[in-house]
This record gives C-alpha cells, sequence and structure tokens, in this order.
C-alpha cells in the first residue's frame, strides 16, 4: 500500500476514511443543520420584518422592546399598550387568531435544601431573576399571541405586571376566545383582567386560596407526603420470592 494511504497512528477515524489527496473541509452535520436552519430564517424573515416595521410605526412610544425570535415578532408592551394592542392586531395587523395569553412568574424556584446541606436531589436553581425575550421590568408578566391564518405570520405581546397592582386590561370584547385564557391566568397567577365579564376559577375550588403557579405557593401536600410513586412502587414478579428466600 503506498505510504499516502497509511493513516498515521494519531490519525482520527474521520481522517482516515477520508479519501488520499482530497483537501476539502470536513463538515459537521450540526453545522450543516444551523445553516440549514439560518436559510430557513431567511426565507420567511421578510414578512417578519414587515410586521415588525408595522408594529413599530403603530405601537410608537408605547414599544418597549422588539425582537425576531424562532420565526415570530416577540414585542414588550407598556400598559397602554397592552390595552390598545388587542385591537390594533386585529383590525390593524391582521392578526385574526388568537392562541393564547398567559402568565409567567420569572422568580427563581425556592431551594427545598439549604446550601451546603450535601442535599444533591434537587437541581441546581438560579439565585437571581433572569427574563426573557424582550427582557421585564420585575416578577410578573402576561403575554399574549396572536397569529395570521393568511400571512402565517406570529405575534408574542408581553407587558409587565405591576407587584403592587396586579392587573392588566383584558381582550375578551376584541378576541372572544381571551375569556378562558384570562380566567386561567387571574386563578394561576393571581392577575386580574380589567373588563373581563366574568372572572371565576376554572379548576379549583371556590374556597381555594393561593395561586398555584406562583413559584413562591407552598406545596405543602407535598412536603407532608412524597409524590405518589416514588413510595407507592408495586414489586417486581419475583421480588417477593427472593425476599422470603433471604429471611
Amino acid at each position: 500500500m503506498p505510504d499516502e494511504l497509511v493513516p498515521s497512528d494519531d490519525s482520527s477515524s474521520l481522517d482516515a476514511s477520508r479519501p488520499a489527496g482530497r483537501d476539502e473541509p470536513v463538515v459537521s452535520t450540526l453545522a450543516a443543520d444551523v445553516s440549514e436552519e439560518k436559510s430557513s430564517e431567511a426565507n420567511i424573515s421578510k414578512d417578519l420584518l414587515d410586521l415588525e416595521k408595522e408594529v413599530k410605526k403603530v405601537f410608537g412610544k408605547e414599544l418597549i422592546e422588539s425582537e425576531i425570535n424562532y420565526g415570530d415578532l416577540v414585542i414588550r408592551v407598556t400598559r397602554d399598550g397592552y390595552a390598545r394592542a388587542a385591537l390594533i392586531c386585529k383590525d390593524t395587523l391582521g392578526l385574526d387568531y388568537l392562541s393564547f395569553i398567559a402568565g409567567i412568574d420569572w422568580m427563581p424556584m425556592p431551594l427545598e435544601a439549604e446550601e451546603g446541606s450535601g442535599d444533591t436531589s434537587q437541581p441546581a436553581q438560579p439565585r437571581e431573576m433572569t427574563f426573557g425575550v424582550g427582557g421585564s421590568a420585575g416578577r410578573f408578566q402576561v403575554f399574549a399571541h396572536v397569529q395570521s391564518t393568511s400571512k402565517h405570520v406570529g405575534l408574542t405581546i408581553k407587558v409587565d405586571v405591576d407587584e403592587n397592582e396586579m392587573a392588566v386590561s383584558s381582550w375578551t370584547d376584541v378576541y372572544a376566545g381571551a375569556d378562558w385564557h384570562e380566567r386561567e391566568c387571574w386563578e394561576m397567577y393571581g392577575i386580574d383582567f380589567v373588563g373581563h365579564p366574568e372572572i371565576r376559577k376554572l379548576y379549583l375550588p371556590g374556597d381555594f386560596e393561593g395561586n398555584p403557579l406562583r413559584k413562591d405557593f407552598p406545596l405543602l401536600a407535598r412536603v407532608i407526603k412524597p409524590w405518589p410513586g416514588l413510595v407507592d412502587v408495586e414489586p417486581m414478579p419475583g421480588d417477593n420470592e427472593e425476599s422470603q428466600d433471604d429471611e
């Protein structure tokens, strides 16, 4: 075998399998996937850029942040901007479909074990608030996602919620489907929606106190009793026989 075809001892299997005399760089599959993803984003970016340009025009000073992220336009607006947003989205921007309205609590999850206690069963948690696309001025936000069923572009609208005044405007007058979403958000986070025709609970008993999706809501039932499945494990076939033999 000619010397140029014999791989050296420190050659990788990839280099060894490449024919001699070929100097083309090896492009990883991951790099190709990233390139393809960027190309795909470029194909749809024109519609999103047009949407972003129109959004900046109609919201003006009420627009705080704007960013295209994973095929959608994400914006953060003032409370007044959010109050106007539903009508703007439907009548001006042509975003005729409301996908969801939800809340978020950016507070880090409380640690269940004291630092330095040696308990490594809990995953590491951030110690400070970190925010997603568009940022946030504090702990709570409401965000809504609307889409165009003809142009196939989406817009996520975020608004900061003041902890001293946990309320934003309702979208029910414009998008009837906001009814259910706003009730769920009120129930789980304690955020009121001013103008909602009938805020009432969806899941919890009427006398239930607290908001379960807040990060500081104590799951006392799980402190007193472990999650089912951690303790109520049925033995595998043959386990009982082996335990009896050991006795």
